[in-house]
């Protein structure tokens, strides 16, 4: 089977999987990861195959959905890719992505690293910034049920990786959390450039935000 074939199938794969997915993590999130990772590629010395596949199955089970376990996701996807018979030499480096590419709290220093994981995890966390970023976090707290806001809870900074994964604070915490820390952890130069103005859109939301919250004008 060739490359254009296998990426096809795993496309179909994805969308059927993720068909009742929360909305933050859905074949949407899916697609806009995969278009900015093949952007990002564009100037990076990777493999596009391997970058294709590991953005298309980064999340096709998120650990967050599935009781914390971290193993399920490189499994499926291992599964899928050895039914189209994807030799080990793909495989692997996609598990790699796909075990990897979380934010893990503040104080989780990364055990990994490859060119191919730097282009998705960048693409990844784009998608956690900006417009879309911002509604991603809105709808995953709704999600969940958390509040939006309580100003007598102060975000964590220093969460451990467990402290960070078991959290249920009000959602604009993790803007303090995660999602203004992304910024400074992009890896490739066009991550980083796109991080930039997405980064800056969040903070004049924050600014707004609490505005209103205030009772302002």
């Amino acid at each position: 089977m060739n490359k254009p074939d296998i990426i096809a199938k795993t496309i179909d794969f994805v969308k059927e999987t993720l068909s009742d997915a929360e909305g933050g993590h859905d074949w949407w999130h899916i697609y806009r990861v995969w278009k900015l990772s093949k952007h990002i590629a564009e100037t990076e010395n990777v493999d596009h195959f391997i970058v294709e596949l590991g953005a298309l199955l980064h999340d096709i089970a998120d650990s967050k959905f599935h009781d914390g376990d971290e193993e399920i996701g490189p499994r499926k996807a291992r599964d899928f890719l050895s039914s189209l018979h994807v030799p080990e030499d793909i495989i692997i480096p996609v598990e790699n992505i796909i075990q990897h590419i979380s934010f893990k709290g503040g104080k989780h220093n990364p055990d990994f690293k490859s060119p191919e994981l730097d282009v998705v995890q960048d693409a990844d966390r784009l998608d956690a910034l900006g417009a879309i970023g911002i509604a991603r976090t809105f709808n995953y707290g709704g999600h969940k049920g958390r509040a939006i806001y309580n100003p007598d809870i102060q975000p964590n900074l220093k969460m451990t990786k467990e402290e960070y994964q078991s959290s249920n604070a009000p959602t604009l915490n993790h803007f303090y959390e995660k999602l203004l820390l992304l910024k400074d952890r992009m890896n490739t130069t066009t991550g980083k450039s796109i991080a930039e103005h997405r980064h800056q859109f969040m903070e004049q939301f924050l600014a707004e935000f609490y505005q209103e919250w205030d009772g302002e004008l």
